[in-house]
């Protein structure tokens, strides 16, 4: 039956930045599947988003964590590997950071800083969930992507480094593990109304006039888009799909 192709009932999840944006939406559609999903942040907000989804009757669990910091992937996973009783199916690396500035004069602590939150974290809790998921021939890697993994952006050097880097590693991982039960995707959000893109979302901003008119489906995405990407990619009715970047976008790249 095509329903059961995307069944998630049960299925243990980790979502990192989870407490806001996509990320938020994205949890929120693996809980209303039925998932039991833990959501990472990094404030104590995070407990208070957890607590919040709980009281809707969800099953949901908060870790903080800056995973800026190399070590604290490490304890951030095995904290949200025991909130869900040691197993996992799906991981969604939903978290990152944004600095803006020309490329000549782009400070190098901020650069280190968005390589580290939005690269490196990314392939150590990839590789933390393969340790578990390969124990039993399956699982769902879903990483995000952005635009600039197609397009170079402006002001923005670490970010498009990061996100094109995560593109490449999607497929790299994708091909180390798919044989073994394990399917590695990403999808990337096109233009988003979320916090990231505050600076964007100025009317009074050119640029936001110009975004808009490109995408044909005439709005910006929200969290509530990103939910039957993610739903199909961390059910069964993704097993064959493997190294794919799918735009969850309005069609803005095909404009």
């Amino acid at each position: 039956m095509v329903n059961k192709l995307f069944d998630i009932e049960g299925k243990k999840a980790i979502v990192t930045g989870g407490t806001r944006g996509l990320g938020y939406g994205m949890a929120e559609g693996l809980m209303e599947s039925g998932a039991e999903v833990v959501i990472v942040g990094t404030s104590d907000k995070v407990y208070g988003v957890a607590e919040d989804f709980c009281k809707r009757g969800f099953k949901c669990h908060g870790v903080k964590a800056d995973l800026s910091v190399r070590q604290n992937c490490f304890t951030c996973f095995d904290d949200c590997l025991k909130a869900l009783g040691g197993d996992l199916d799906i991981l969604v690396t939903a978290h990152g950071i944004q600095r803006r500035h020309s490329a000549e004069v782009f400070p190098e602590n901020e650069w280190d800083e968005v390589i580290n939150v939005n690269l490196h974290s990314v392939f150590f809790l990839c590789q933390k969930a393969a340790q578990v998921m390969l124990k039993k021939g399956y699982g769902k890697i879903i990483t995000i992507a952005s635009m600039v993994s197609w397009f170079g952006g402006q002001t923005v050097p670490a970010y498009t480094a990061a996100k094109g880097g995560v593109t490449q590693l999607t497929k790299e991982l994708s091909n180390d593990w798919i044989a073994r039960g394990i399917n590695v995707n990403s999808i990337a959000p096109g233009y988003m109304a979320t916090e990231m893109n505050e600076a964007l979302l100025d009317k009074n901003n050119p640029r936001y006039q110009q975004i808009t008119d490109r995408i044909p489906a005439h709005r910006w995405g929200s969290g509530e888009d990103m939910k039957g990407t993610v739903i199909f990619l961390s059910s069964h009715a993704s097993d064959y799909l493997g190294g794919a970047i799918i735009p969850v976008d309005g069609g803005y790249l095909v404009k």
